[in-house]
């Protein structure tokens, strides 16, 4: 197991290369010149001239992709160009708000999907199977814009229930995490079903049944053991997904992570954030398929490594 984590460690290297080579072409493909923003809308040629060597936009893109890289494998991410601070302190001041309300988008997400998922499978063809996929298209259908500002309106608006901005208290991330979860548990829930249902028709469930076993031992302790195996990598990739799409949602709720800094520093064409955003993204989806790797061992102890 120690082996198989090492390489695919070492097997990031490369992805991430890649991802600072695209990214980096990305930002400079982007239309708007961003000294001439720094500089402000009135001034002249050569102040806008004078900003773009501070910034080292007047040296050729392999050059400036160089220094990049360099710095970059220093664990330099850069400056700022909006605000002239570090990178780093940019995107540590924007990250735990992203990454509790992610967090608790998952956790209520999984666990309700997986809830109608195999209430789903048992009751399959029977009203709760019914109720539960029309719940689960419903959350997909909604776009997360249209169903935050619904929620909004509603609980914020009408009722004057919940915040509608800032992370200030738990009561804040009721909202966000709901809109942002909905489309994950409804993923899930569709996923597990199918996979449920696939487990149920197996040999050793008909045998675990024939034992006299009660039905709840042989749906929990037998079918949904082996039902996670699949559901761990759509889980995985919904997390990852959270991550990167709780920008349309921080947005709507003026959230102040880590989407809402991405989103600015694309209007202002701060490159250095953008690009240390974009690899932090990538590198988190990595991250998340290792662990969800290393979890199919803990579910299913025949999984082995090497």
């Amino acid at each position: 197991m120690l082996n198989y984590f090492i390489k695919r460690l070492l097997g990031m290297l490369p992805t991430l290369l890649i991802v600072a080579i695209l990214v980096f072409l990305f930002v400079h493909l982007l239309p708007g010149d961003p000294a001439r923003l720094l500089a402000g809308p009135n001034a002249d040629a050569s102040v806008v001239a004078m900003v773009r060597h501070q910034l080292g936009l007047d040296l050729p893109l392999p050059q400036q992709f160089w220094h990049y890289l360099v710095r970059l494998v220093h664990g330099d991410f850069g400056q700022s160009m909006a605000s002239q601070r570090p990178v780093s302190q940019e995107i540590a001041s924007r990250f735990m708000p992203t990454l509790l309300l992610t967090l608790t988008s998952m956790i209520w997400s999984s666990l309700f999907g997986l809830f109608i998922g195999v209430a789903s499978a048992v009751w399959r063809n029977r009203w709760p199977d019914k109720l539960g996929m029309i719940i689960a298209v419903s959350g997909i259908s909604f776009p997360a814009f249209a169903l935050g500002i619904l929620l909004m309106q509603i609980f914020s608006v009408q009722l004057g229930w919940l915040p509608t901005v800032g992370a200030d208290g738990w009561r804040n991330y009721i909202l966000p995490s709901l809109t942002l979860g909905a489309a994950v548990a409804s993923v899930m829930a569709r996923f597990t079903r199918a996979s449920f249902i696939e487990v149920l028709g197996e040999d050793y469930m008909r045998t675990a049944r024939a034992k006299g076993l009660s039905p709840r031992k042989v749906i929990f302790k037998h079918g949904l053991r082996n039902a996670l195996i699949p559901v761990l990598t759509m889980m995985g990739l919904q997390f990852g997904l959270l991550l990167g799409g709780a920008i349309v949602v921080e947005v709507v709720f003026n959230w102040p992570g880590l989407g809402r800094l991405l989103i600015d520093s694309v209007e202002n064409r701060d490159y250095p954030v953008i690009q240390a955003l974009v690899l932090l993204f990538s590198c988190e989806f990595i991250v998340i398929n290792l662990i969800v790797d290393v979890l199919y061992a803990w579910v299913n102890p025949t999984i082995r490594y090497r």
